[in-house]
């Protein structure tokens, strides 16, 4: 049990200093310096004191009630916060997905027979099935064998590191990097571009990477390849540490060869974290649309669903084709993060 005395003063307190430095900050009275330090010193603390001020409430109660309702109060703050941000805009975008462009008019499933007849929305949807089957299946496959490979390397650290190193790169950034790689000139012209360069040293002709479809989509593909393997390779590194050595030495003796091994022995036991790590990278090759955007801008037949929901929402202001994408993604994602959550769910330390 709590002070009531200490609680009915720091609960106040702890309000006001919220309130007040909020409306500080929106009054905007302040040079940009001080009202960035101010927002640090304000946030940490208004948290700091949000959680302390909780906790103190809940010390009023038995210790029986407080066991319960300490780990909400703790989590409360991160699900409104989530709400707000998530679960808000998008009911706002299921709502907006049934009005036209200015969101004036109700048109029923307009918008979704648009993404289902348009030309250029069935390309995107093919081309989204790409990213994702091609995306996924590559970047895990890769990310196992360079891990498995890593493990029986003498250059161990360094081998991962290199692989690891396009993490570190924006996406936006590497599309600018492949721009180089893949740029392409008319025959007879100087190649600035390393492939094209390539096969003009060997006397073959120059080949348009980008403009090519529907190869095109496949090599804007390996750009995310390149840079998911990273990932990959880091959270199969750490799983294959965990398989026991014991049931590897014991499979050795009963005379498995290596492959069978890792079909048989290491693969069921890092099958959860291949799921993970599988669908973390659908995810991801889901949303995609910095990579598209940045190389081709969705031009030659490379558009996807992302890049067209940008298009619509914000360059032809259609609010209302640009939300049904929205949803349409919304729908696509659901089942994964779903899969996710019941399979945490299955975790002990859930």
């Amino acid at each position: 049990m709590t002070n009531p005395v200490k609680t009915a003063i720091t609960v106040p307190g702890a309000l006001i200093i919220a309130i007040g430095g909020f409306l500080l900050l929106k009054a905007g009275t302040m040079s940009q310096i001080p009202t960035m330090l101010f927002a640090i010193v304000w946030g940490t603390a208004s948290v700091l004191l949000m959680f302390y001020s909780f906790n103190l409430i809940a010390q009023l109660f038995s210790s029986k009630v407080y066991n319960k309702i300490i780990p909400y109060i703790f989590i409360a703050p991160a699900v409104l916060i989530m709400g707000w941000y998530l679960l808000i805009p998008a009911f706002r975008s299921l709502y907006l997905s049934f009005l036209n462009r200015n969101s004036t008019v109700f048109v029923g499933l307009d918008n979704y027979k648009y993404i289902f007849t348009d030309k250029t929305m069935l390309t995107s949807l093919r081309n989204t099935v790409l990213w994702l089957f091609f995306g996924t299946l590559f970047s895990v496959l890769f990310g196992l064998i360079t891990a498995i490979l890593a493990e029986r390397s003498f250059i161990e650290k360094f081998g991962k590191t290199l692989i690891f190193l396009p993490m570190a790169i924006s996406l936006v950034g590497a599309g600018l990097i492949f721009k180089f790689i893949y740029a392409y000139k008319p025959a007879g012209s100087e190649q600035i571009g390393l492939l094209n360069a390539i096969l003009t040293s060997w006397g073959m002709e120059p080949h348009n990477w980008l403009g090519s479809k529907p190869m095109n989509n496949l090599f804007l593909i390996v750009i995310f390849v390149w840079l998911q393997t990273g990932f990959a390779l880091v959270i199969f590194s750490a799983a294959l540490k965990s398989v026991p050595i014991e049931m590897i030495e014991a499979a050795r003796i009963d005379g498995a060869k290596e492959f069978r091994i890792l079909m048989q022995v290491i693969i069921p036991q890092i099958r959860p974290t291949i799921l993970s790590v599988s669908t973390t990278i659908l995810l991801a090759a889901l949303k995609c649309f910095d990579i598209v955007y940045s190389m081709t801008n969705g031009l030659f037949g490379t558009e996807v669903l992302a890049s067209q929901q940008y298009k619509q929402m914000f360059k032809f202001m259609n609010y209302g084709r640009g939300s049904a994408i929205a949803i349409l993604i919304l729908i696509g994602v659901s089942p994964v993060i779903y899969y996710n959550l019941k399979e945490f769910s299955k975790q002990e330390v859930f």
